[in-house]
């Protein structure tokens, strides 16, 4: 299978997001904490170049605990700051207000000897599609949140979100690269649906999945829909569409059918935490 996905509206985003940067303090970027390297956009580091980094591994409670930890001691060696949060029902989000002061101590300690108090940090919030970032600025602002309209120097349209006295946050567009250089990459994308699912090919997918699990997490499947793993992708989706009565008018199997069981049982977490790429070997090693 061959990934790529960029409409012309993700081009148009990058370059608003380009004119903004030079409004913000702070660039918070939301990956997926079960891809936390193929879900880091690297046109941000481009665009975000000496702004304050924070990083969210978020959906950390989808993502295999015992890599997670690695990969958040991973970004802090590159001098990010990291924490972990679930968005979905708010977990560690309070945690974010205190990373972002951390973040920006030195703007903040600068402003304070120019005499510039309680001015609150502008933070945009970046991320690729499906990764959680509309629902994080929901967590985040609560029903407290208000749009404080147009600010002096912004661009007309632009909404800024009040989060408390300390943050006001821009959001942006979930915005992928144009070009995937490593097609496992894009693989790894399609798995957690951040590619549109019209460009993508599911009974595929979800062999790929299979093999990958049966690989690094033998049992989840068997645990969840009671078949025996096979090597043989294609028989271990057959004994699941058997398991989950898929089938097609005639009696035959449904594996169309089943193959999106699979693939929406693991987005949303039902086949076990999984981890779908791992920290290198002398990472795990400096974080053990």
């Amino acid at each position: 299978m061959h990934f790529q996905w960029y409409p012309g509206h993700m081009s148009k985003a990058k370059r608003m997001m380009q004119e903004d940067m030079k409004l913000i303090d702070v660039v918070i970027e939301l990956v997926d904490a079960r891809i936390p390297l193929s879900s880091k956009n690297p046109d941000i580091d481009e665009l975000a170049k000496n702004k304050s980094r924070v990083i969210l591994l978020n959906k950390y409670d989808l993502a295999d605990p015992k890599y997670t930890d690695h990969w958040k001691a991973y970004f802090e060696r590159q001098g990010y700051f990291v924490t972990l949060v679930n968005s979905k029902n708010g977990n560690g989000i309070r945690k974010v207000n205190e990373v972002v002061q951390q973040a920006c101590k030195e703007k903040i300690e600068r402003n304070r000897k120019r005499g510039i108090l309680n001015r609150p940090l502008r933070a945009m919030v970046v991320g690729i599609p499906n990764v959680g970032k509309s629902t994080f600025i929901n967590s985040i602002a609560g029903k407290a949140a208000t749009k404080t309209g147009n600010k002096p120097g912004v661009t007309k349209g632009k909404q800024w979100i009040k989060i408390n006295k300390n943050i006001d946050l821009l959001d942006t567009p979930g915005i992928l690269w144009p070009k995937f250089e490593d097609q496992s990459v894009g693989l790894r994308l399609a798995f957690i649906g951040s590619l549109r699912e019209e460009i993508l090919n599911t009974f595929e997918l979800s062999l790929e999945l299979i093999k990958f699990l049966i690989l690094n997490y033998k049992g989840n499947l068997a645990n969840r829909y009671g078949v025996e793993e096979s090597d043989d992708a294609v028989k271990t989706l057959s004994g699941i569409a058997e398991k989950r009565a898929c089938r097609i008018k005639g009696g035959e199997l449904d594996l169309n059918k089943a193959a999106g069981i699979v693939m929406d049982d693991f987005r949303n977490g039902r086949l076990g935490t999984i981890t779908l790429e791992f920290p290198s070997v002398s990472d795990t090693e400096q974080t053990s």
